[in-house]
């Protein structure tokens, strides 16, 4: 019995032990089901984290991509003319509008979304990430031709800029200051002779073959004239007979400036941009517009340096007239530059001594013959003024030819003697010489005209060149842009949605 009770008290030791045991393993498997709970959870939620922090960065790479493909789908024949980067918004086709560009941009977003190149890429990018395009749209572009061409100047500037000192701005501002302050550019030398010849000729219907008494006692008849007369009928021959040494070689080139951008901005009906756009100030605009010029010299055409491939092969001169011809404009700038070496040949004229003698007595030879001394004054300031003119036909013939005129002249840089120029043998030029290039003079021209006409003539020369190569015939510069902002919007299967702004600018 005592054995029984024994073996009964080694069972409850086992059976207690068994059942500690099992109270022990219930609490491993609870610890072990809570520890295994808070790691899936830390599990799931790094998963999350990784799934929209990769998401997040997917999308910025994918966005900036997509903006640069479209930033580089730009204008290659702008690009090869003119160095000008713009995207333009027809893609070669007769529309210009922000959905052709919106759908650019939305075609490189889904492909490089959805775009898998292996399985292990479809099965991390596709599980795990599982992005879509839902919307993409410019919000803000920037066109060249946006205030008043402002757009268009500013990047031109930002084209040459490096290359271009501003050591000869203030040569340029000196030459400015010296025909603003001589009137040189005011064109009266040419109202002042014909006043003169008018003046001249009612004397010579009076007085001509008039009978004088010579000395010996017996009547001449005297005929009375003009010594200018043979200037003025070379003159009626037209500038570009007198200036030319080949008038048949004179380009025949026009444009239809009704169909350009610059008749566009005036009817209103061009395409605008959205984005702000900072002008120099005051204090730069000069030295803005200095920097434009010495562009526009680079880029385009003028006599002397022409390109086959040009609409117009006098670019500068169409630039400073705005003629529709190449012929109109050469023969504008001719007899404007012509007018200014006019005035500044008769100022030097009156300030010589001695060539204001020789004039006296040329002019007093002819009144001496019918004793009108009262005559002596017109016929003084007529052939002043003639010799003047002839002066300015050999510097503009010179300066067409490559030659360099001062603008003030000396004795040593004076060509024509009196007795040349009124014979009105106009054949002589040179392409030597100190002093202004043609280029410099185009340069003065081109600061005196209004900024915002010669960029719009500028746009205009720029449209015109472009639509002549092939696939472009229906180019427009108002399509053309050089700032684009997009929003896209894009989300993922799991639930999520990221919005990011973007805003590229050629630099």
């Amino acid at each position: 019995m005592g054995g029984g009770m024994h073996r009964h008290g080694r069972m409850d030791v086992r059976e207690g032990k068994r059942q500690s045991d099992k109270v022990q393993n219930g609490y491993l498997t609870v610890g072990l089901s809570l520890c295994l709970a808070v790691l899936l959870s830390l599990c799931l939620t790094l998963i999350d984290g990784v799934r929209r922090n990769g998401a997040r960065l997917e999308i910025e790479c994918i966005t900036d991509i997509g903006m640069h493909s479209i930033m580089a789908e730009y204008h290659r024949e702008l690009m090869r003319q003119y160095n000008l980067f713009a995207i333009d918004s027809s893609y070669g086709t007769d529309l210009c509008v922000k959905a052709n560009t919106e759908a650019h941009l939305r075609k490189y977003l889904s492909e490089n979304l959805n775009g898998r190149d292996d399985l292990f890429s479809n099965l991390i990018y596709g599980d795990l990430l599982a992005l879509s395009l839902e919307e993409a749209e410019l919000t803000k572009v920037s066109i060249l031709t946006d205030y008043e061409g402002a757009v268009f100047r500013g990047r031109a500037v930002d084209a040459i800029k490096a290359d271009v000192g501003l050591g000869l701005l203030a040569e340029l501002q000196g030459w400015m200051q010296e025909v603003e302050v001589n009137g040189l550019e005011d064109g009266k030398e040419e109202a002042e002779k014909e006043a003169l010849d008018q003046q001249i000729g009612q004397w010579i219907t009076e007085y001509d073959n008039t009978e004088v008494e010579t000395e010996e006692g017996g009547v001449e008849t005297v005929e009375l004239d003009n010594p200018t007369d043979g200037l003025e009928a070379k003159k009626k021959q037209g500038i570009l007979k007198l200036v030319l040494e080949n008038e048949a070689a004179l380009s025949a080139n026009r444009i239809n400036a009704e169909n350009l951008i610059g008749a566009r901005m005036e009817g209103m009906q061009i395409n605008r941009g959205n984005a702000e756009y900072e002008e120099p100030g005051d204090a730069e605009k000069l030295a803005e517009k200095f920097v434009f010029q010495e562009y526009l010299l680079s880029y385009m055409g003028r006599y002397g340096k022409v390109s086959a491939e040009d609409a117009l092969q006098y670019q500068i001169e169409y630039l400073i007239a705005g003629k529709n011809t190449d012929a109109d404009n050469l023969k504008n700038v001719a007899n404007r530059l012509c007018a200014l070496r006019e005035a500044a040949n008769a100022m030097y004229l009156l300030s010589n001594e001695a060539k204001r003698a020789e004039i006296k007595v040329a002019a007093g030879l002819v009144c001496t013959l019918i004793m009108l001394p009262e005559l002596t004054p017109l016929l003084e300031g007529a052939i002043l003024l003639g010799w003047a003119y002839a002066e300015s036909i050999y510097d503009v013939k010179s300066l067409l030819a490559g030659g360099k005129v001062p603008l003030w002249k000396d004795d040593n840089s004076w060509h024509y003697s009196l007795s040349a120029a009124l014979e009105g043998d106009l054949g002589d030029s040179s392409q030597d010489g100190q002093g202004l290039s043609y280029q410099d003079y185009l340069r003065i021209f081109m600061m005196f005209t209004d900024t915002d006409i010669l960029t719009a003539r500028a746009m205009n020369m720029v449209e015109a060149d472009i639509r002549k190569t092939p696939g472009n015939s229906a180019f427009r510069l108002d399509g053309c842009y050089e700032m684009v902002e997009a929003r896209i919007r894009i989300g993922s299967s799991h639930g999520f949605h990221y919005e990011i702004t973007r805003k590229k600018r050629y630099q």
